[in-house]
């Protein structure tokens, strides 16, 4: 996470909390013209919905203007984390663990960038995920980019119950 990024984050998070709703991160995009801010919001109990994100984008967009943290013209995007739910904390790994991760580092460890696979723990700032079937031990504050992999379950066949369930024949009376 940049400065920029810690900054706003630290600016806005009291405004997303005071809406009964949590920050999960913040993504400054600069752009050669028009840069992006984008919020990711959540409601761990409910979900997120578009009155949500339009509630956040009106409270926001009045502490953006006071405060002017960022110098150059930028569109703000206020989002549920979606399927691929990004990971910016600690905290939010380990309410995950089990399930895998794609994470791109700043820096390479080992030779490399990428790690993809289950979090296996999270103990302070270390992050371990299992790659290539070994556990790997990650800095939380060395990772550029996480995002849960969202796993899809193949349809049912055709004429087959769905698993665990029961299927029963009718008859022509």
């Amino acid at each position: 996470m940049t400065s920029i990024e810690r900054d706003i984050e630290a600016l806005l998070s009291p405004a997303v909390t005071a809406l009964g709703l949590e920050l999960l991160g913040v993504e400054f995009i600069p752009g050669s013209g028009n840069a992006v801010l984008r919020l990711y919001i959540d409601e761990p109990e409910r979900g997120v919905t578009l009155e949500d994100c339009e509630a956040v984008s009106r409270e926001v967009s009045a502490l953006l203007d006071v405060n002017d943290p960022i110098e150059t013209h930028y569109t703000l995007e206020v989002s549920s984390p979606g399927l691929d739910r990004p990971l910016f904390k600690p905290a939010q790994y380990a309410r995950f663990i089990g399930q895998a991760a794609k994470l791109t580092l700043e820096f390479p460890q080992d030779g490399r960038r990428r790690f993809q696979g289950p979090i296996l723990a999270v103990d302070g700032d270390s992050i371990t995920i299992e790659q290539d079937g070994q556990p790997v031990a990650l800095v939380c504050s060395a990772i550029q980019k996480a995002r849960l992999v969202p796993v899809f379950e193949p349809p049912a066949k055709p004429g087959r119950a769905p698993s665990g369930g029961t299927r029963q024949k009718q008859r022509d009376s």
